[in-house]
């Protein structure tokens, strides 16, 4: 585009508005301000200087921006006519910006400064603006430099605002910070509350404003609210030139709460603001934030991690830190000498010295795609068993063969000791202790016992195997038979993991345990040998020791359960029967034998089938009774999980808030005890069902947090991914839609290709439509197309549609029309091989709607065009699906009634006000077919009538008359939001004349 003429210009400023701030916006208003000084009409000059400054102040260029306003004050001196009424007020306004932008300079004088605020104060008195917002200057320039901070507070805030004040929200923000720095976190929150509730807020807040209050929010104990604040906030900063300090406090964040991984994620993210110069002293607040980090990593054993810092060079922690410590440092320094204060490095010092707030990582929901580092402990833990391990070894084994025997959780730890000392140099085999292969056995039975609860079912298979050869060489086929058992169940385990790979990727199947089905017979045909040699034993004249044989026994029961729960509703009678014939031995057997903890055992498994059978009362009843069980066995560490199992019945019952308090116990008592096989991360899954189900959403994010993170720990990403897209529902329900989209987001960190491919593009679904609800349709219209990329090979032609119905109007309310369009015949093409009639109507009604509000009447056509189209649809689908078409996914009612009841809006928006009743009237009548299920959308359309009847038409009794039978529907059908709306409705309408 040339640039000879004023309207070009113009032209090419609206288009550079259009831009993200940023280098290249900041460079095309640079050469629009060179071009728009050729013309005599000053008018295009003090726009374009106008956008220059306001370019430089969102991408951190700040100290440029004096300059900028020196030459618009001396058009404004010279040529005032050439501003409009808008620009004028900029003139004012902007006095604002530069005294903060000077501030940021530490080359520039206090007194050149104060200086300005005078001549800001001048000119507000001269052209007849209040004085307020120069008194907000000078307490900004006192609270930088520690002077007069609290004089200057009052004077500022005691002063009424006006039409040049900043913004409230923004103005809250400052007087939160003032307290905050004055150590009353709490009554700066309650300052705080009309931003962070939502009440007061602007283009930038209140996302400044989470940055600022994260650790307030957590030193009083806040920390959901401190979660939120840094998902959400960080969102909005993420790679903006202009918010260093911002990114610099989350930094901050994250390594007060454990989360450096997540900090280092963030520092690789913004790597860019190294090279910011243009805002010194946020540049400052940002080095401050790394710093922080770095140090720490130093202090935990990490100075030579490899970290992101300024480009070409490679860093580590050490070598970073030593860097920032010295640029900081110095620019700290340069501040204090220009202020004649400590202020700035005294608050530089106090964040350094910070420690960390909480004990263990705060779970914040989102994954980090760096690796936290752990902590290099001191002095290394020590586990409590081991603590007490005796120094003698063979009272050592005895220990340890008496602890497991009570199935105690302290046992593995004395083993772990046993196995250290056996492998000793100079270890001599005590015979006292039994053959030399027992004890071989015995540790071998550990490394598969402990192998299997870290769910590496190779690994257990082999070490329990070799226990059995091992105690076989020992002359101990009780002990053999055993562990013959348990390595039936680890066949089994290893089987099930095949057939998994195999339903994802038959390749990789391929390279397991070969065929599933395979795997599955020979785990049966191994327990089955297990079990006629232990009744062979048992009936031999040595016999069998009862833990052997009910070892065996449960481990027979553990497959028939495994094989009943994994084939669910399409288990066979023959299954069902095996598994009831199983658990009813074990728990006759343990009952003569005595054994208590084996009979719980049964009743375990008896209940959970139950629940899952939807036979809960049945399922309470052998919980309880395992429980009592257990209690008379005076075996409590074996409680855990019977509580956990029984919180999981509780919550299907309809109880959360008893299920959370079982949980709970349940993972009491595993801590209490050191079990550290108890599944802690399903726990606190099981936490945020109930807490979410109970109506404690704070609760449900925080337990399913944590659930995810323990996942990331434990290395299940596919656990971890899933359990995140069960908590952004749950933020998207509460209306939390920015934290939901940040949590998916770090789903998709490295474009979920670790995922599997149906579980990665429901996250990028409900990233993309999180996205379009939070406003940001270009980045949904990417995430979607993303998706519709990842289907594209996907049998089901239906997902297609979906998909390309919601590309479609994703990239039509981003702008870019040309591929909506293209991306809306794809879907109408999907849809005539795979229907997807609500998806295409609901397509169709989208367009129509952009349609209008795109052109207003001169849209109108159009959008009747696709009205028309979507009733074709419906038509055709009506007509295929017969009298069974409530039942599929099209509701004919509902999607005729919103096609007549978007007609209606479009008609309206188009000033068709008499057809627009109408057609409402239509689609009133078409709600009717749809019962109680319709009257909220029958509603919907009446308060609409009732709006244009009432105010466009003035005819306010037949308004009146609509509201009022409608509102009786309503309370009928116990629509109470609904009647609530009508009637505010009904009561402005009466208040008006009637026509």
């Amino acid at each position: 585009m040339t640039l000879e003429t004023p309207e070009a210009v113009f032209e090419a400023l609206r288009e550079n508005d259009r831009r993200p701030y940023g280098r290249q916006r900041t460079v095309v208003a640079e050469e629009l301000v060179e071009a728009a000084g050729q013309f005599e009409d000053r008018g295009p000059l003090v726009t374009a200087l106008l956008e220059l400054m306001e370019a430089y102040e969102y991408s951190g260029e700040n100290r440029k921006s004096p300059v900028v306003f020196a030459r618009v004050l001396k058009l404004w001196e010279e040529q005032p006519d050439s501003f409009s009424e808008w620009e004028a007020r900029q003139v004012f306004w902007r006095f604002k910006w530069v005294a903060t932008s000077l501030l940021q300079v530490p080359e520039v004088p206090l007194e050149s400064i104060l200086g300005w605020t005078r001549e800001m104060r001048d000119r507000y008195r001269a052209a007849g603006h209040g004085v307020q917002p120069v008194y907000a200057m000078r307490y900004h320039v006192a609270a930088h430099t520690g002077v007069d901070a609290d004089d200057a507070f009052d004077l500022w805030t005691t002063r009424p605002r006006t039409e040049l004040s900043d913004c409230e929200a923004c103005e809250i923000r400052l007087r939160a910070l003032h307290h905050v720095g004055r150590g009353d976190d709490g009554r700066a929150l309650e300052v705080w509350r009309p931003v962070l509730d939502g009440r007061a807020g602007c283009s930038e807040e209140p996302y400044l404003s989470h940055g600022h209050s994260l650790l307030p929010l957590l030193r009083t104990g806040r920390a959901d609210e401190a979660r939120s604040g840094h998902l959400t906030g960080y969102r909005f900063c993420r790679g903006k030139s202009n918010m260093a300090e911002q990114i610099g406090l989350h930094l901050e964040f994250c390594v007060l709460t454990r989360n450096e991984g997540r900090a280092l994620e963030i520092l690789a993210e913004n790597r860019a603001l190294f090279d910011g110069t243009g805002a010194p002293l946020s540049h400052l607040d940002f080095l401050t934030g790394v710093e922080l980090l770095l140090a720490r990593l130093a202090a935990d054993g990490h100075a030579d991690l490899a970290v992101g810092g300024p480009a070409g060079t490679n860093w580590t922690a050490r070598t970073l830190l030593e860097k920032v410590r010295s640029d900081a440092g110095a620019l700290a320094a340069r501040f204090d000498a220009r202020n004649g204060t400590t202020a700035v490095g005294d608050r530089r010092r106090a964040r350094l010295a910070q420690q960390p707030l909480t004990a263990e990582p705060l779970a914040l929901g989102v994954r980090s795609a760096a690796a936290a580092p752990a902590p290099a402990p001191a002095v290394p833990a020590v586990p409590p068993a081991a603590a007490d391990a005796p120094e003698d070894f063979a009272e050592l084994v005895s220990r340890a063969r008496e602890l497991s025997a009570a199935l105690h959780p302290h046992g593995a730890a004395l083993w772990e000791i046993v196995a250290e000392r056996a492998a000793a140099d100079g270890h001599v085999h005590d015979p006292a202790l039994g053959p030399v292969e027992q004890l071989r056995g015995e540790l071998a039975l550990q490394r598969g016992l402990a192998a299997r609860g870290a769910d590496d079912a190779a690994a257990a298979l082999a070490a329990l195997t070799e226990a059995a050869e091992l105690f076989e060489e020992a002359g101990l086929p009780g002990h053999a038979v055993a562990a013959r058992a348990r390595a039936a169940t680890a066949l089994r385990e290893q089987a099930r993991k095949a057939a998994d790979a195999q339903d994802t990727d038959g390749a990789r199947a391929a390279d397991g345990a070969g065929d599933a089905g395979a795997g599955l017979a020979a785990a049966r045909e191994q327990l089955d040998a297990a079990l006629a040699r232990a009744e062979e034993l048992l009936a031999g004249p040595d016999g069998l020791e009862p833990r052997h044989w009910l070892t065996v026994l449960l481990c027979r029961a553990s497959l028939a359960h495994d094989e009943l729960t994994g084939l669910g509703d399409e288990a066979p009678d023959g299954v069902r029967e095996a598994f009831g014939a199983a658990v009813s031995v074990l728990l006759s057997e343990a009952g003569r034998l005595g054994v208590p903890h084996r009979a719980a055992d049964a009743l375990q498994y008896r209940a959970d089938a139950a629940s899952r059978e939807g036979r809960l009362d049945e399922a309470v009843a052998d919980l309880e009774r395992s429980l009592e069980l257990l209690e008379e066995a005076g075996q409590p560490w074996l409680t855990a999980r019977a509580l956990g199992l029984f919180g999981q019945v509780r919550l299907r019952q309809g109880m959360p808030e008893e299920s959370i308090r079982l949980v709970h116990r349940a993972l009491a008592e595993a801590a209490r005890w050191d079990d550290e096989d108890f599944p802690v991360a399903p726990s606190h899954v099981l936490l945020g069902h109930a807490a979410a189900q109970s109506g404690d959403t704070a609760g449900a994010v925080r337990h399913l947090s944590e659930a995810a993170s323990r996942f990331d720990r434990e290395g299940e990403d596919e656990s971890a991914a899933g359990i995140r897209l069960q908590l952004a529902d749950v933020l998207t329900e509460a209306g939390r839609d920015g934290d939901a989209v940040a949590v998916l987001e770090s789903v998709l960190l490295d474009g979920g290709e670790s995922l599997h491919p149906r579980l990665a593009a429901q996250v990028r679904l409900n990233l993309a439509r999180g996205l379009r609800g939070l406003g940001e349709h270009r980045a949904s219209a990417e995430e979607f197309l993303r998706l519709a990329d990842a289907v594209s090979g996907w049998e089901e032609q239906h997902t297609h549609t979906m998909v390309a119905c919601e590309a479609a109007v994703a990239l039509a309310e981003a702008g870019r029309p040309d591929a909506a369009r293209a991306a809306y015949d794809r879907a109408v093409q999907s849809h005539r091989a795979a229907p997807g009639t609500p998806h295409v109507t609901g397509m169709m009604r989208e367009f129509a709607r952009l349609a209008v509000d795109a052109a207003g009447p001169d849209g109108l056509e159009e959008a009747l065009g696709h009205l028309s189209a979507a009733e074709e649809v419906c038509a055709d689908a009506d007509a295929a699906a017969g009298p069974d078409a409530g039942a599929a996914d099209f509701t004919a009612w509902y999607e005729t009634g919103m096609i007549r009841h978007r007609r209606a809006l479009c008609l309206a928006d188009a000033g068709k006000h008499e057809d627009a009743v109408a057609e409402l009237d239509r689609a009133v009548s078409v709600f009717e077919a749809g019962g109680e299920e319709a009257e909220a959308p029958r509603a919907e359309s009446v308060r609409i009538a009732a709006l244009l009847e009432g105010n466009a038409l003035g005819r306010t009794a037949a308004a009146l008359s609509r509201l009022d039978s409608t509102i009786a529907r309503c309370e009928r059908a116990g629509l109470p939001h609904a009647v609530e709306i009508l009637r505010a409705l009904r009561a402005r309408l009466a208040a008006q004349p009637s026509g």
